[in-house]
């Protein structure tokens, strides 16, 4: 087989070498005479740029497309009515009042309870405005609360007096009264007039400030305490 092998390869090379040299013969073999005309057909085939179109040429030609345009007669009777600008006038003191006041009873504004006749506060003269701000709006976290209703005035003090007395000693700092607004009374608001008072005076050594409670926690019939430390 090893001895064969090399005439094999002569006998290839002979009959390569005779197949090159009788296509170089052949006049008529010429494997790349149409990629010429190929590409001139794809030249061809291109769009030719459109000429460029004067301003009056374009005008001539807008005239010619709208020559068979008519005019449509019933669109002459159509009348036209020329809208006349809105003008808005500022409202007056007494409008405006009315107007807020509508808002607020359709629940389009919030009430703010600082501004009603009824919104209470107090403070130590040791403590500034601001304090009050921040309890009246619930700044302070309330860590417990009592509920005065249903009591006489006289059993409401003695019971304040101890839920004041008992927060402090817990070490509490801002508690929540609830004693109502006295809509239903024929005397008003007493109960509500009588805590303020005590906050005021005989319980003034347990309180810092005080301030009518958010809406969110009874509003006018409630009132944030802000205790001191110590007795």
């Amino acid at each position: 087989m090893n001895g064969k092998m090399p005439e094999f390869i002569n006998l290839l090379q002979k009959y390569f070498q005779k197949g090159i040299l009788d296509l170089k013969k052949t006049k008529g073999y010429r494997p790349f005479k149409d990629i010429k005309n190929l590409y001139r057909g794809k030249l061809s085939n291109r769009r030719p740029p459109s000429p460029s179109i004067s301003p009056e040429e374009d005008l001539k030609l807008f005239y010619e497309a709208m020559a068979d345009v008519k005019e449509i007669k019933e669109f002459r009777s159509l009348s036209y009515v020329k809208s006349t600008p809105r003008i808005t006038r500022p409202l007056s003191q007494k409008d405006r009042a009315i107007e807020q006041l509508k808002e607020l009873i359709e629940g389009k504004r919030p009430l703010e309870i600082s501004k009603t006749q009824e919104y209470v506060h107090w403070k130590v003269p040791a403590r500034t405005m601001a304090t009050v701000e921040a309890l009246h709006r619930g700044e302070y976290s309330v860590q417990d609360f009592i509920d005065l209703h249903g009591y006489t005035v006289k059993e409401a003090k003695g019971l304040l007096e101890d839920f004041l007395k008992s927060s402090i000693k817990r070490g509490f700092r801002c508690v929540k009264v609830i004693h109502g607004r006295g809509l239903s009374s024929p005397r008003g608001p007493v109960l509500k007039e009588a805590v303020l008072g005590w906050l005021e005076r005989e319980m003034r050594r347990y309180v810092l400030a005080y301030a009518t409670a958010s809406p969110r926690d009874g509003g006018l019939g409630a009132t944030y305490v802000l205790l001191r430390s110590k007795i």
